[in-house]
C-alpha cells in the first residue's frame, strides 16, 4: 500500500485492474464477466446488489437469522421492493424448507436473498441447497459472503448464484474499504433491461462495467482507490498461492483445535456444530460473567480483541474471529490461553487450565 499511487487510468494501473478481476474470479469460482471490486466496504457490496436487481413493487424473500438478513431487508425496502421475510433463530442456519414454502406462498417474487455466513452470529446456510431452490421457482439470489469468501466453500457457478457479495477484511486478510463482487449473465441482463434507473449512480453496474470492462480502453466512472486495490491484488495473490482447498481446510482445522478449547473449558457455542461458520465463533458469555469486562482485559493485558454480540446477542456472546492470515495454531493456543487466564483471575464458573491442552490434543492428530 505504501507503494507510489498512479493515476487510475494509467495503463499499468488498467494492468493491474485485469489481473484483480482474474483473481476475484478465481476466489469466488466464477467466470461471471461482471466481477469486481466496489470501492466501498462490504456494506456497499450490499447495496450495490440490491439497487440494481430490485426496482419498486418487487417481491424478494429475505431470509434472516441474525443482523446482516435485517439489513437484506432495509435494502429491499429502501429501493421500493416488497419483502417477504423467512426467519429462523439466531445462531441456526436458514432453513431451505421455509424459503421452498415461502416461494410456493409467492409465486410472483423475483428474487431470494440470504446471508451464506452470518456474522451476527456465526452460522453458516447450505447456499448450494437454497440457490437450487430459488432457481426451480425461476427467481434470481442475492448471497452475503462477507465473512464466507476464501474460508469456507463458495462455488459461485456451479451453485448458481446470481448476486454475491463480500468484504476483504475478513478471510482475505486485506485492510478494509473494498467489496469483491460478481454478478451472474442473468443477473446482467436484469440490470441492462431495467424499466427505472438504478437509484445509486456510483454503485450502477451498467455505469461501473464502462470502468471495469475489458480490454485497455476504459471510460472514466470515478477515481479508484489505487493503493487500496494494491493491497487487494496482494492478498487475492496470496489465496492463489495457498489454494482455495487448503484455505478452505485450514480454516476448519484450526477451528476445530479452537472448539476442543472452549469446550473444555465448559463454554458453549451458540451455533450447532453441523452449522457452524469456522472463522466466526460466537460463544455464550457464562452465569454472572461481565463481557464488556472479559473483553477489555483481554485488549489491556493481552493485546487480544475478541468481539462482542450484535443485535439480539448484544451482551450475550463473544465472537472470536479466526480468519485468513490470522487463522494459525499461534493465535489460537494464544486466545485459549488469554480467555482461560482472565476468566480464571475473575473466578468464572470454567474449567481452568484445560483448554490448551484440549487444542493441542487435536493438534497433535494432525
Amino acid at each position: 500500500m505504501a507503494r507510489p499511487t498512479i493515476g487510475h487510468l494509467d495503463p499499468l494501473f488498467v494492468q493491474l485492474m485485469d489481473e484483480i478481476k482474474t483473481l476475484t474470479q478465481y476466489v469466488f469460482q466464477t467466470e461471471n464477466r461482471l466481477t469486481l471490486p466496489i470501492s466501498a466496504p462490504g456494506s456497499a457490496g450490499m447495496e450495490a446488489a440490491f439497487v440494481n436487481l430490485v426496482q419498486p413493487g418487487d417481491k424478494v424473500i429475505v431470509c434472516q437469522n441474525g443482523v446482516f438478513g435485517g439489513r437484506m431487508k432495509e435494502n429491499v425496502e429502501r429501493c421500493g421492493g416488497n419483502a417477504v421475510m423467512v426467519e429462523d433463530p439466531w445462531g441456526r442456519a436458514v432453513d431451505p424448507q421455509k424459503v421452498e414454502d415461502a416461494l410456493k406462498a409467492n409465486p410472483d417474487a423475483k428474487i431470494v436473498a440470504f446471508v451464506h455466513a452470518e456474522t451476527s452470529t456465526g452460522a453458516l446456510s447450505d447456499a448450494k441447497n437454497i440457490c437450487a431452490i430459488a432457481r426451480k421457482y425461476n427467481c434470481l439470489t442475492i448471497v452475503d459472503a462477507v465473512t464466507s469468501l476464501a474460508g469456507s466453500e463458495l462455488l459461485v457457478d456451479e451453485w448458481g448464484i446470481d448476486a454475491i457479495y463480500s468484504g476483504t477484511q475478513k478471510c482475505l486478510s486485506c485492510t478494509p474499504g473494498l467489496s469483491p463482487v460478481s454478478f451472474s449473465d442473468r443477473a446482467v441482463e436484469v440490470i441492462a433491461n431495467r424499466n427505472t434507473k438504478v437509484q445509486s449512480w456510483f454503485l450502477d453496474m451498467n455505469l461501473v462495467m464502462g470502468y471495469w470492462g475489458g480490454g485497455v480502453k476504459r471510460a472514466y466512472h470515478h477515481t479508484a482507490p489505487i493503493n487500496a486495490l494494491y493491497a487487494l491484488h496482494e492478498a487475492l495473490v496470496m489465496v492463489k498461492e495457498e489454494r482455495l482447498e487448503n484455505a478452505w481446510a485450514r480454516h476448519t482445522y484450526h477451528h476445530k483445535a479452537l472448539a476442543a478449547g472452549i469446550e473444555a473449558m465448559g463454554l458453549q457455542f451458540v451455533v450447532p456444530s453441523s452449522e457452524r461458520l469456522p472463522q466466526l465463533n460466537a460463544v455464550t458469555v457464562p452465569e454472572g460473567v461481565d463481557e464488556a469486562a472479559v473483553r477489555k482485559l483481554l485488549l489491556d493485558q493481552y493485546s487480544l480483541e475478541i468481539g462482542a454480540g450484535l443485535g439480539a446477542l448484544a451482551g450475550k456472546v463473544w465472537r472470536i474471529g479466526l480468519m485468513g492470515f490470522a487463522c494459525n495454531q499461534k493465535n489460537v493456543l494464544f486466545c485459549l490461553g488469554a480467555l482461560d487466564s482472565v476468566l480464571t483471575a475473575m473466578k468464572a464458573p470454567i474449567q481452568s487450565g484445560k483448554a490448551v491442552n484440549a487444542a493441542m490434543a487435536v493438534y497433535a492428530q494432525g
